[in-house]
């Protein structure tokens, strides 16, 4: 009778843990389709100043400002819809710091219950704070694209860690086997190389590259077209810049745009590969499934991208798609590295 009057609170304090973690979850990834469409509205100097918008907490305190400033530059960064574009995510990126700072203090105080170290947790703030800075940095910074695309890294690799500390809060699925457990190196590297393919989707966006090459398969009718790679991939340099001042050149565009096109068949083949052999094991298939849908539509997405220069929707729905692979990936990684002890601890705390 006592062990269960004990079992009840800590039963539900563990299902407040997870509603708390599942809701910051699902708000991460919301965040980044949402920064993508910030991003790719033009909207991310909507007000340009930090954490305000022109001092003031909403774009209504703002209103002269951004009517001075639309008066300046009619086709400038600033308007009034921009600007509440911009505000709404700040504030929707600090509900997520206040989400964590929860989830932080619940995995330290009940840690010995939770059977987890809290370091993750504490990593996942870390990983906030720092986003939270360079969101400033995007601003103060005039959208410059080596702190535009770390941004973008920083939210995909907070994102990561949200699904990895979810993942091992819902595992229900059947165990790993050993076979499948020997691929974990493999799915490590994958991973890297995913993350190195999102930046380079980042650099492309950043330097509104996506229209670079019009045609497909080929670039400007070329499978080696004219390109500027040193200039291209030249990291402290203003927006639409050359390292030297100048405007940035078409050779310059068609590099970053054209290795993006090309390192992405890499990472189509490698994950299209380990994720069918994955797929395999039982306790892999629902990840491994995912994986290998969501590459597909990446491939859709890209292609439609250049097809129909680059639509507001399928843009966004590519960058949502890039999300869903760390979210895939990450969950792979989580049950392949997980032994089925702590399963069973992580589903019933008080069975044993």
């Amino acid at each position: 009778m006592t062990q269960s009057s004990e079992a009840a609170p800590t039963t539900r304090t563990r299902q407040r843990y997870r509603k708390v973690l599942f809701l910051t979850w699902f708000l991460t990834l919301d965040l980044i389709m949402f920064g993508a469409f910030v991003r790719l509205t033009d909207s991310g100097l909507g007000c340009p100043d930090w954490p305000g918008c022109y001092g003031n907490v909403t774009p209504i305190g703002a209103l002269q400002s951004i009517r001075e400033a639309v008066q300046i530059m009619p086709d400038g960064p600033v308007t009034l819809p921009k600007a509440w574009i911009e505000m709404i995510h700040r504030y929707v990126g600090g509900l997520l710091g206040v989400l964590i700072i929860a989830i932080c203090w619940m995995a330290w105080r009940h840690r010995k219950t939770f059977d987890h170290s809290p370091a993750l947790a504490f990593t996942a703030l870390v990983a906030v704070c720092l986003q939270g800075a360079f969101g400033a940095w995007t601003v103060t910074h005039q959208l410059m694209p080596a702190v535009v695309t770390a941004h973008l890294l920083g939210g995909m690799s907070l994102l990561a860690l949200m699904t990895w500390l979810a993942a091992r809060e819902r595992l229900h699925h059947p165990d790993v086997s050993e076979q499948s457990r020997a691929f974990v190196g493999l799915a490590w590297l994958g991973l890297f190389l995913l993350f190195m393919q999102i930046a380079l989707g980042g650099w492309v966006s950043t330097n509104y590259a996506a229209l670079a090459c019009m045609d497909f398969p080929t670039c400007h009718g070329s499978w080696w077209p004219q390109m500027d790679v040193a200039n291209g991939f030249a990291i402290l340099r203003g927006l639409g810049e050359l390292p030297s001042g100048e405007m940035i050149s078409q050779p310059a565009l068609t590099a970053i745009h054209w290795v993006h096109r090309n390192v992405a068949w890499a990472v189509f083949a490698y994950w299209g590969w380990l994720a069918w052999q994955l797929r395999a094991d039982a306790g892999l298939r629902g990840p491994a499934t995912l994986v290998l849908g969501l590459l597909l539509a990446q491939l859709l997405t890209g292609l439609t991208t250049i097809f129909f220069q680059w639509p507001l929707l399928i843009a966004v729905l590519h960058n949502g798609g890039a999300a869903g692979l760390v979210l895939g990936v990450v969950t792979l990684l989580t049950r392949l590295v997980q032994p089925q002890e702590q399963r069973l601890s992580v589903q019933s705390p008080h069975t044993h």
